[in-house]
């Protein structure tokens, strides 16, 4: 049996939050978690470019590093890696058997399922270490097993996912700090008033020693961006300005560890992890046919902000988004941050809305209309039968420049230059022999441009999923 046939006869199941299942799979395979000293990661957004940058620089530092993250763009080996390199096909089928066979008759969710897997790999393979990010919430969380982690990371936190954590800030921030664990280090990074309130109690209720992070000063060192932290410097790789405050969380969490005796955690190791890291998918150019594509996950509305910044100090004149969204989503602020009519130097904006296959997908029709009604400024809004379609006639009214022929690209130039980050990827995930991921290293944001049009993919990690796959096919 593959491992999609073992894990899709879990799917069913859905999404049921809670650790009486996890915690009985764990007790009948060993408690593999308490062999394990961990770094848990929860936030809104953020968490999954903290773990990578913490898996790089703990690997740079000499250590056996475990990294369990969801969800996958392309395979689910993707989710379970030592030493940023993923799990085999035939240690994730071995895995995922070793858990089905001490299953009870109370059956697991897929999640648990692949989360009880890599707890009993990472043990079976001794790591010395392993950064784990949670799933949902974080109190219910399946990854939220341990008594002890070395230090509890909270990221971000933003309204995304109230169906299940809860409609205020101040019940989504109570969710997240179920991770925090009696006088365990916590590091937490710039979160809303509200939501700052219910930290700081949680914190004290638990005596935890807790660290509260500003973002990092950006520096110029040439064409690269750098950053400073703490009084260390170094090469901020990933792109987007909330990567300063990504990157500093991930340090805060590292001196923690250093504090504790991880003694290998050097500031040169910092330095030279934050270098490598890489985290796909995210804000990451791809250079297609010979134009550039610009993909992100943008998948509640604080992302969408974040992208919409980072386009803004692009300077692009025209831009073409294609975009699908899961049901569940506030889409009608994810449209508005993403199609604001503030000022910039963004005189059209196109929407090309498709489904996401597989998925729980939101209707591009009823899209359609929403975004005819909240962004009436909108110069053209289409919807398409797939992914492949409308990229197709983003690409199409990108290339022709019939929406702008008078537009002079000599006069493009960005509001604020962005961090633009370094895009090489060490990925699990091969792209075709026409795309190639691209690797900008500072350079100017209209440097290269072809026409003063961009298309950017967005909406949902499961869209840059299949756009990556559908791509990985084509070889």
């Amino acid at each position: 049996m593959d491992i999609d046939s073992i894990l899709k006869q879990y799917d069913r199941f859905g999404v049921c939050l809670g650790l009486e299942r996890i915690e009985q799979l764990l007790a009948d395979l060993g408690h593999p978690q308490q062999q394990v000293p961990i770094v848990h990661v929860a936030g809104t957004n953020g968490k999954g470019s903290v773990c990578a940058y913490l898996s790089a620089v703990l690997k740079a530092a000499g250590y056996r590093v475990g990294r369990f993250i969801s969800p996958h763009l392309v395979n689910w080996n993707e989710r379970i890696c030592i030493n940023d390199q993923p799990i085999s096909d035939l240690d994730l089928e071995r895995s995922l058997l070793k858990v089905q066979s001490v299953i009870q008759p109370d059956q697991p969710t897929q999640f648990e399922l692949i989360t009880a897997a890599a707890w009993w790999y990472f043990a079976e393979q001794r790591v010395e270490i392993a950064v784990i990010e949670v799933g949902l919430g974080g109190r219910l969380d399946a990854t939220n097993v341990c008594d002890r982690p070395l230090v509890s990371v909270i990221t971000s936190l933003s309204r995304d996912h109230w169906q299940r954590l809860g409609p205020t800030l101040a019940d989504i921030a109570g969710e997240k700090a179920g991770i925090l664990k009696p006088s365990r280090p916590s590091v937490v990074g710039p979160l809303p008033p509200a939501a700052v309130a219910v930290v700081k109690n949680r914190i004290a209720e638990l005596d935890c020693p807790g660290i509260w992070v500003q973002p990092a000063r950006l520096i110029q060192k040439g064409e690269q961006s750098w950053a400073e932290y703490q009084g260390i410097e170094y090469p901020l790789v990933l792109a987007g300005e909330f990567q300063l405050t990504n990157s500093a969380v991930a340090i805060a969490a590292l001196l923690s560890l250093r504090e504790q005796g991880w003694s290998k955690i050097t500031d040169q190791a910092i330095v030279t992890g934050m270098g490598q890291t890489r985290w796909p998918g995210r804000m990451q150019w791809i250079n297609w046919q010979g134009e550039q594509i610009l993909i992100d996950g943008a998948h509640n509305p604080a992302a969408a902000k974040e992208l919409r910044r980072y386009v803004d100090g692009l300077g692009y004149a025209q831009v073409n988004w294609v975009v699908g969204m899961l049901g569940t989503k506030d889409h009608q602020e994810i449209l508005q941050a993403l199609l604001s009519a503030h000022l910039s130097t963004i005189k059209a904006h196109y929407l090309y809305l498709v489904p996401i296959p597989g998925h729980a997908s939101a209707n591009p029709e009823a899209l359609a209309i929403l975004a005819q009604h909240v962004c009436p400024w909108l110069a053209s809004c289409q919807t398409y039968p797939n992914l492949s379609a409308g990229l197709e006639a983003a690409l199409q009214a990108q290339t022709s420049g019939a929406a702008l022929d008078d537009f002079d690209a000599r006069h493009l130039r960005p509001l604020n230059p962005p961090i633009l980050g370094d895009f090489r990827s060490s990925s699990p995930v091969r792209l075709s022999a026409h795309v190639e991921a691209q690797s900008w290293g500072g350079r100017g944001a209209t440097e290269g441009f072809k026409t003063p049009h961009l298309t950017v993919i967005c909406g949902s990690l499961y869209l840059i999923g299949e756009l990556l796959t559908q791509l990985q096919d084509d070889r």
